[in-house]
């Protein structure tokens, strides 16, 4: 069977969404967005998949801030007004604490959350 030209560029067109699609999301890693509040962030608990990279993108309106992740070796400071990009993929499966690392008042030693990382 001989497909005319213009078959030929229907069928090409056709597929060329789900193909950028798929070039798209294997390039990009999914964005998670945690605000930073006196004295909690939000979302506070995060859920993970073992070695899918992502990138966390840390804003507050308060106060300067800290973002540490000891177990990943992750850390940034959060500045108001401004975003910080920290690219993470988890290594290991678990429960692991993030916390606040720079003291932003009273209240700031409860400043924490979880990354709950599966297979």
């Amino acid at each position: 069977m001989k497909l005319s030209r213009r078959q030929v560029l229907k069928a090409l067109a056709c597929a060329a969404p789900a193909a950028i699609s798929t070039y798209v999301s294997a390039q990009s890693p999914q964005v998670i967005r945690i605000t930073a509040r006196r004295f909690t962030y939000s979302p506070n608990t995060i859920t993970l998949k073992k070695a899918v990279p992502v990138v966390l993108e840390l804003t507050t309106e308060d106060v300067f801030m800290g973002f540490n992740v000891p177990d990943f070796n992750v850390r940034a400071d959060i500045v108001p007004g401004k975003t910080a990009r920290v690219p993470l993929a988890p290594d290991k499966t678990g429960t692991f604490v993030f916390l606040c690392d720079v003291f932003c008042g009273s209240g700031h030693e409860q400043m924490n959350g979880q990354i709950v990382v599966v297979e």
